[in-house]
This record gives structure tokens, C-alpha cells and sequence, in this order.
């Protein structure tokens, strides 16, 4: 229709998607689009008064000159503009890594997430993995899955790993490597005890802004002792729970298998120690992912006791 309306002369750009691209931020969209229209000889300005009337305008002159410039770009040759945003293709590459080397980076983390007797409780598990399976004539295929696996399940992502991660110094480190010049911080989180819900019941995310938040977040992260504990003030969420009740089911699972582990039955074995991979997200997303855990699990578990009855028949 409304090509119709002006015959035939509209132009339609993706303009978002281009302008977020090329510059990072959806609100170049409005110059980009402006100087799109310009390039097409529908602005009766010249140039050199729009590139003016940013300078007064005085916000984001630098991004908005540079919106204006691509959108005009766009106009002549979009499709050279599409190339330059189009994603490189990625070399796939797969680097060869010991179970040694695996387990050491992850016990690393973990004692900086928690303390050393955490992450032994994880290294315990992988070398028990690891002393079945070679006894079992497998290779290293099941200690790999667990040592992934375990650690993603006891790594989870909860306030006081939030608070450890945003309140490192190389964090902010970072962030200057990456941003030139004066810019703010804006924290989207959903504390338990101060988050809305939206209609379904789901935590709504808060914006918190300010220079004050890095101290508080600096404070929060030295209680991470109480992680797991009865004093625990986050710990008594559906939530926290959830992620403690799945370590202590997937140590139980993976223990189970080694009771019956044989070179019949290790690739089912291995599925089951892959299954926390597909545990993500936050909230109700989250909580879904673990329901399906749960189910695959009671799927392949009866999939482990079939074939160790065949194979003892």
C-alpha cells in the first residue's frame, strides 16, 4: 500500500539492524535513517547544515555525524554496506586438551569461587571417574563429560558469584580497555527480595546505576562463605535450591554408574554425565531446563540398567 501511495518511490532498509551493527547502538537508527533520505535527495538541507545542527545539538555529536555518514553510505550501495556488517566466517578449531589440563583450570575457579575443600570435592569425583573408566577399559571420554559437566552445575551463577565477577579489577580493566573517555555502568539484576514479578510470577530485572553499586557488590561477594549454608540469606530460594539439590543428584548418578560401568554400557554412561549441558538460563528458564534434566536422566538410567541386565544374562 504504501508504495502504491507514493508510486512506487518508498525505500525500506533495515535500519536498525544496520545502524546497531555498524556503531553499537540502536539510536543511531534516526541519523542513519536521515541520512539515507538525505542521500536520496528528500531532505531539502544541504549536508553541511545537518552535520551543524548535530554540533548544537550537543548529544552524541561524534556517533550521530557517523550515523548520518553510513546511512548516506546505504543509499548509494547497500548491499557494500551489508558486506561490511556480514560476520566473518569463524575457523573452526579444535584444540586437543588432557583431562589433567581440564581439571586444573576448573579447580582453579572453583577455589576462587568458593575455597580450596570445594574444589577438592570436585577433583575427588573426576579422579574417582577417571580410575573406573580406565579399569572399566574406556577411554577418557566419561571423565572429560564429568569434569565439564560437574563443574557447570557447581560453578552456578548465583548473587554472591555476580557480585565476585563484577567487582574484580580486571573486570573494570576491561571495561576501560574497551570504552574510551567518561561512561556509567548499568547493572541489570533481579534481587530475590527486591525484584517485582511481571503477570506469570517471573522476577522482573532493575537497573542499578552509579558508582556507589562497585563497593556493595565488592561487600557481597567477601560473603560468599555463607553459600550453602543455613545462613545463607539467597539460599533458601526455589531458585538456589534447585541448583544444590542438582549437584548433589548428579554425584549420586555419576556414583551409580560407576558401580556398573563396563565397555558395554559406557556410552550411555557418558550421555548421562553430558546431560547438566543442557541446564541454562535463569528463573522460570532455568527451571524448565532442569525438568527436562530430570526426565532425560530417568530415561537413560533406564536405558543403563536394561543393558547391564542383558549383559549379565
Amino acid at each position: 500500500q504504501l508504495e502504491e501511495a507514493v508510486d512506487g518511490q518508498a525505500h525500506f532498509v533495515d535500519a536498525t539492524r544496520i545502524a546497531t551493527a555498524l556503531l553499537g547502538d540502536s539510536i543511531a537508527t534516526n541519523l542513519f535513517m536521515l541520512g539515507f533520505a538525505y542521500q536520496k535527495g528528500l531532505i531539502p538541507l544541504t549536508d553541511a547544515s545537518i552535520l551543524r545542527a548535530i554540533e548544537l545539538n550537543g548529544v552524541a555529536v561524534e556517533i550521530n555525524k557517523q550515523a548520518f555518514l553510513w546511512g548516506r553510505r546505504a543509499a548509494f550501495d547497500l548491499n557494500a554496506v551489508e558486506r561490511i556488517i556480514a560476520p566473518a566466517q569463524p575457523v573452526v578449531m579444535t584444540l586437543p586438551e588432557t583431562v589433567d589440563k581440564l581439571v586444573e583450570r576448573r579447580v582453579e575457579f572453583l577455589t576462587a569461587y568458593q575455597n580450596a575443600a570445594y574444589a577438592r570435592r570436585y577433583r575427588k569425583l573426576v579422579d574417582k571417574v577417571r580410575a573406573r573408566a580406565e579399569h572399566a577399559g574406556l577411554d577418557d571420554a566419561l571423565a572429560k563429560a564429568v569434569a565439564k559437566n560437574l563443574f557447570k552445575l557447581m560453578a552456578y551463577k548465583d548473587e554472591y558469584e555476580v557480585a565476585r565477577l563484577y567487582s574484580d579489577p580486571q573486570f573494570t580493566k576491561r571495561l576501560r580497555a574497551t570504552f574510551e573517555g567518561n561512561f556509567s555502568i548499568k547493572y541489570n539484576l533481579a534481587p530475590p527480595f527486591l525484584a517485582k514479578r511481571d503477570v506469570n510470577g517471573h522476577l522482573m530485572k532493575n537497573g542499578f546505576r552509579g558508582a556507589w553499586m562497585t563497593p556493595v557488590l565488592g561487600l557481597l561477594a567477601r560473603f560468599k562463605w555463607l553459600r550453602q549454608s543455613a545462613f545463607d540469606p539467597f539460599g533458601h530460594t526455589d531458585e538456589r535450591k534447585a541448583e544444590r539439590r542438582l549437584i548433589r543428584d548428579y554425584e549420586a548418578t555419576i556414583d551409580h554408574c560407576l558401580t556398573i560401568l563396563s565397555a558395554d554400557n559406557g556410552e550411555i554412561a557418558v550421555k548421562l554425565a553430558s546431560l547438566p549441558a543442557q541446564v541454562r538460563g535463569f528463573g522460570h528458564v532455568k527451571a524448565a531446563s532442569i525438568a527436562a534434566f530430570y526426565r532425560d536422566r530417568e530415561a537413560l538410567l533406564c536405558q543403563l540398567t536394561v543393558s547391564t541386565l542383558v549383559r549379565a544374562a
